[in-house]
C-alpha cells in the first residue's frame, strides 16, 4: 500500500475555500486505497476521515521533513513551491497540482499595484511555475483547456522530450485532467439557514445564490443590476452572497467586493434584496444550496476565463440547482451540453434578467431539472475524477526524463535557488513598498482625522459660546419679564386702589342722592300740606 502525503497550501478547517476542500476530498478519496496523510498549514479543528492530518509551518522544511521521509509519493499545489522551494529537491515522486492558473488571476488581482510591482509579481509567479514544472513527476490540471496551456509550459521547460514521449505518446502519464469533484452522497438539509432565518429573507421568497467568493475576475455587478430590474416585478426575489471574504487571512480583500456592496447600496437593494455574508462553514454549505432556487456564476471577458474551472458550478450540479452562467469557461460547455441551466453573454443585464425570470417562473423548477443533474453528478464524484491520481499512486515513479537524467545538476540547483531568492526579494520589496504606501495612507487618514477632530472642537467651542450667549439672553429676558411682572402687579394694585376709591365715591354719591331725594320728598309733602290748608 502506497503512503501518500498531500500538502495543502490553503486552510483546511471548519471554514475553507476551494483549495482546502480539494485536498480534503483528495485525502478522503485516496484513503480508500492508500495510507494517506494530509498536511495543513497551521492548526485545524477538523479530524481526518480515514486519513491522518498533520500541521506544518510554511518556510520551515523541518516541519515536513519527517512526513516526506515516510511517504512514497507527495502531492502539492504548484504555488506551494513559492513558500517551500525545497520541495523541488525531494527525492520522492512529486505530483504537482496546477488546477488554478494563478498567473492569469494575478493579472486581475494586481491591477491596482504600480506597474513595476505588477511586473515583479508576474515574474515571480512565472518563476514559481517554472520551478514546479521542472520538479514534478506527474501533473494535474482541471480541464482539457488547462492541459493545453500547461503542455506549452512543459515544452518550454524541456519536459516534452523523447523520454517522456516514448513512455506515453499521449503524455497522459505526464499530465492529466483531475478536475474538482462532487461528494458521492447527495447533499442533505440539516437545518434552515436562509429562508426565514436571514433577516429580510422570508420563508416563501425566491433566492438567487452566488456560491463562492467575490474575486476580481468575476462579475457580481451585472447580477446586482439585473436583480434591481427583477424586484420591480418580483419583490419576493432575493440575492445572497454568503461567502465574500476568504477564510484565509493571507488572501486580501478584493476591491470588487466593495464595489458590489456599494452598488447594492446605491440601488437601494442592500439588506433588502441583496445580502452579503462572510464565509459559510463547510458543513453548512449544503443547506444553502438546497434552500436556494437558482445558482449564478458570472465572469468578465478575460484570459483567465478560458482556463478557469468554476468550482461553484459543481456545487450547483451536486445540489441540483438550476444555473445561470456566462459563456466562455470549461464548465459553461458542460452546462450547455447537458441543459443544466441558461448561458448568457458577458455583462449583459437584459439577458441575465430574462434568464433568471425564466427559471424563477418555471413551476416545480428543481424537479424539472432533477434527472439531468443526477445523471451528470454521477460522473463527477471525487472517486471518479481522481482516477488519474489514484493510478499514479498505485505505482508512483519518477518521470522518465528525470529518472535517466537525475533531478537537477548542482549548477541548475544553484541557478534555481538564485532565481527563487531574487523572486522572494522582489516579493519582499514589493511587500515593503506596499506596506510603506499603506502607512502613508494611514498617516494621511490620521492627519485628516486629527484635523477633523480639531475642527469639531472648534465647532463645539462656537456652539458653547453661542449657547452661553443664548443663556445670557434668556436670563436677561427672564429679568425683564420679572420687572414687567412686578410693574404689572404694582399697576394692578394701583388699579385696585382706584377701584376702591371709586366704589367709596359712588357710595357717597348714592347716600347724597338718597338724602337729596328725601329732602325733596319732605319739601313736596310740606308744600302739599300747605296747599291743602289754604284750600280748606
Amino acid at each position: 500500500m502506497s503512503r501518500v502525503l498531500i500538502i495543502s497550501h490553503d486552510l483546511v478547517d471548519v471554514r475553507m475555500a476551494g483549495p482546502g476542500i480539494r485536498y480534503w476530498q483528495f485525502a478522503r478519496a485516496l484513503s480508500q486505497e492508500f495510507d494517506v496523510t494530509l498536511a495543513v498549514p497551521g492548526q485545524t479543528a477538523l479530524a481526518g476521515e480515514g486519513f491522518a492530518m498533520r500541521p506544518f509551518q510554511r518556510g520551515q522544511p523541518e516541519s515536513l521533513s519527517d512526513l516526506i521521509a515516510d511517504a512514497d509519493v507527495v502531492v502539492a499545489f504548484s504555488y506551494l513551491l513559492a513558500d517551500c522551494p525545497w520541495l523541488a529537491e525531494i527525492e520522492k515522486p512529486l505530483v504537482i497540482d496546477t488546477y488554478v492558473p494563478y498567473p492569469l488571476e494575478g493579472l486581475e488581482m494586481n491591477r491596482s499595484l504600480p506597474p513595476d510591482d505588477r511586473l515583479h509579481m508576474g515574474d515571480y509567479g512565472v518563476a514559481v511555475l517554472q520551478t514546479a514544472f521542472r520538479a514534478g513527476d506527474f501533473f494535474l490540471c482541471a480541464s482539457e483547456e488547462q492541459r493545453d496551456l500547461w503542455l506549452g509550459l512543459l515544452m518550454a521547460q524541456g519536459r516534452l522530450n523523447p523520454l517522456t514521449y516514448d513512455a506515453d505518446p499521449t503524455l497522459r502519464s505526464l499530465i492529466d485532467v483531475v478536475p474538482f469533484g462532487l461528494p458521492s452522497e447527495p447533499p442533505r438539509h440539516t437545518k434552515p439557514v436562509l429562508k426565514g432565518i436571514v433577516s429580510g429573507i422570508a420563508p416563501d421568497d425566491q433566492v438567487i445564490l452566488w456560491g463562492g467568493g467575490i474575486w476580481e475576475w468575476l462579475d457580481p455587478l451585472t447580477l446586482i443590476r439585473a436583480v434591481a430590474q427583477i424586484v420591480l416585478q418580483r419583490p419576493q426575489v432575493k440575492l445572497i452572497f454568503p461567502g465574500t471574504r476568504h477564510p484565509n487571512e493571507q488572501v486580501p480583500d478584493m476591491p470588487i467586493r466593495q464595489r458590489a456592496q456599494a452598488l447594492a447600496q446605491e440601488l437601494g437593494l442592500l439588506d433588502r434584496h441583496v445580502f452579503f455574508g462572510e464565509w459559510v462553514a463547510y458543513e453548512d454549505w449544503p443547506n444553502y444550496l438546497l434552500e436556494a432556487d437558482v445558482g449564478v456564476s458570472l465572469h468578465f471577458a478575460t484570459a483567465e476565463t478560458r482556463f478557469a474551472f468554476r468550482t461553484r458550478l459543481l456545487d450547483y450540479i451536486w445540489a441540483g440547482l438550476p444555473i445561470v452562467a456566462t459563456h466562455g469557461d470549461a464548465l459553461s460547455k458542460l452546462i450547455a451540453t447537458h441543459e443544466l441551466g441558461i448561458l448568457v453573454d458577458v455583462e449583459n443585464v437584459e439577458q441575465i434578467t430574462a434568464a433568471l425570470l425564466r427559471l424563477l417562473d418555471t413551476p416545480n423548477l428543481r424537479q424539472a431539472y432533477q434527472v439531468r443533474f443526477q445523471r451528470m453528478a454521477a460522473s463527477l464524484t471525487w472517486e471518479a475524477v481522481t482516477e488519474p491520481l489514484t493510478r499514479f499512486c498505485r505505482q508512483p515513479h519518477l518521470a522518465p526524463d528525470k529518472a535517466v537524467w537525475g533531478r537537477i545538476t548542482p549548477e541548475q540547483r544553484a541557478l534555481q535557488a538564485e532565481r527563487a531568492l531574487r523572486a522572494q526579494q522582489a516579493k519582499h520589496i514589493t511587500g515593503l513598498e506596499q506596506h510603506a504606501r499603506n502607512l502613508e495612507a494611514l498617516i494621511r487618514a490620521r492627519d485628516e482625522h486629527i484635523a477633523g477632530l480639531e475642527q469639531h472642537i472648534r465647532n463645539l467651542e462656537q456652539i458653547r459660546q453661542a449657547q452661553s450667549e443664548h443663556i445670557a439672553n434668556l436670563e436677561q429676558h427672564a429679568r425683564n419679564l420679572e420687572t414687567l411682572i412686578q410693574g404689572r402687579d404694582e399697576h394692578v394694585a394701583n388699579l385696585e386702589e382706584i377701584r376702591r376709591e371709586q366704589s367709596q365715591a359712588i357710595a357717597c354719591l348714592e347716600a347724597e342722592r338718597a338724602a337729596y331725594q328725601q329732602t325733596i320728598f319732605f319739601k313736596v309733602f310740606a308744600q302739599l300740606h300747605n296747599w291743602k290748608g289754604k284750600s280748606g
